[in-house]
């Protein structure tokens, strides 16, 4: 059975929307958009190729799944590391309103959200990837079907946006396997999904 990773970018103040360019997503009266470009350094663009060196497939959310699909599909530089897994394998994007993808290899996902989602991971060898998807996300937390969590926090405070965890969000517990921080400052760090929280008192 394949294992389900969710890798996202957030503000220090929690802050998920559109890190990567003004127009990516201004939903809401959003005026921020490409906070997270200043910080991609070498050391960044190394943790984005290797984390792509692990995926089978990916999962996406509608508007990120519209956000790639209206950009990677141009990049057709086979040595391209990111590019060419994007394009060569399976894509599965869950969608009530997406019904004729262009891109090659897309699947759109449209019953039983839970269902649905554990048979793709029962049929992945691999990582089962997600990238962005902050409703699709919040959504698979909530079902506790999210593996890995690589959670790369930028030095910046947003103030406004729409938030990964939001009030709301499924109480869980995770183990810390890893990380590192870049030469700009961004935290990375990988968690895996222990469950629920336990609490005590001092």
């Amino acid at each position: 059975m394949g294992k389900l990773t969710l890798t996202a970018f957030v503000s220090i103040d929690g802050v998920h929307q559109a890190p990567g360019g003004p127009e990516e997503d201004p939903s809401g009266g959003f005026t921020q958009g490409g906070w997270s470009v200043p910080f991609g350094d070498d050391d960044f663009g190394r943790f984005v190729v290797d984390n792509f060196s692990h995926v089978d497939a990916f999962l996406l959310g509608r508007r990120t799944y519209e956000i790639f699909a209206g950009y990677w599909p141009k990049m057709t530089d086979p040595a391209d590391p990111i590019a060419s897994k994007l394009n060569s394998l399976p894509k599965y994007v869950a969608s009530s309103t997406l019904t004729d993808p262009a891109w090659e290899g897309t699947t759109v996902i449209t019953g039983d959200l839970g269902k649905e989602v554990t048979a793709l991971k029962e049929r992945t060898e691999g990582e089962l990837q997600i990238h962005g998807s902050a409703v699709l996300s919040q959504s698979l937390f909530a079902l506790g079907l999210i593996d890995t969590l690589h959670l790369m926090t930028f030095p910046v405070v947003l103030g406004e946006g729409r938030r990964l965890f939001a009030d709301g969000a499924a109480p869980t517990a995770f183990r810390r396997t890893g990380g590192t921080v870049t030469g700009s400052g961004v935290a990375i760090n990988t968690y895996e999904r222990e469950g629920r929280p336990t609490y005590g008192s001092y």
